[in-house]
């Protein structure tokens, strides 16, 4: 009898899409509306995610202009972009607010490989308790006698198996966010 994994996997999948968030996140010199996402303003008393306010576009690599649908918004938006960690201070006309992306420096490109991989440890570390979890449940299925204890030993192999597969994942995905914040 072999025993099913794929709930282990479906949620190592999520732990991955979460990473991929994360990294779209992280700036690269480009402007990116991504990574705006994290950024609510508050509207009518209610925590509001910014693009749920306004329009976001990129007129250019590295401008994104922020177009409220109520201009009463333009200080609240612009307190919250002040008070993110994006590290870049909003320009307000009156009517739009510009955020220019500079481009980085070195010292700023290696903070956020840091950072990259800091989300990436923490991708692994979900993904080794996923693995601890998986281990448990072999162990209660051999402990009641529904598995043998050579189907334990597949299943603990199979399980690290798909362990080592996400963590080669999460390590391809460092190497290419990691490239293309070192990019010039």
């Amino acid at each position: 009898m072999s025993v099913d994994f794929s709930e282990f996997g479906r949620k190592m999948d999520k732990t991955l899409e979460h990473l991929a968030e994360e990294f779209d996140a992280v700036r690269a010199g480009r402007a990116n509306a991504k990574v705006l996402d994290r950024i609510n303003v508050e509207y009518y008393g209610q925590e509001t995610p910014l693009n749920g306010v306004a329009t976001i576009s990129s007129p250019d690599a590295r401008t994104l202009v922020i177009a409220p649908w109520d201009t009463n918004l333009l200080k609240e938006i612009q307190k919250a972009i002040q008070a993110s960690d994006l590290g870049i201070n909003p320009q307000n006309d009156g009517r739009v607010i510009r955020l220019v992306f500079p481009q980085l420096t070195e010292e700023r490109r290696k903070e956020l490989t840091k950072q990259v991989k800091k989300y990436a440890e923490d991708a692994k570390v979900a993904m080794r308790n996923l693995r601890r979890d998986g281990m448990d449940y072999v162990k209660k299925l051999k402990k009641n006698s529904e598995i043998t204890e050579d189907d334990q030993k597949k299943a603990e192999k199979d399980l690290q198996d798909l362990l080592d597969k996400y963590i080669k994942k999460v390590d391809d995905a460092v190497a290419v966010k990691e490239k293309e914040l070192m990019a010039i």
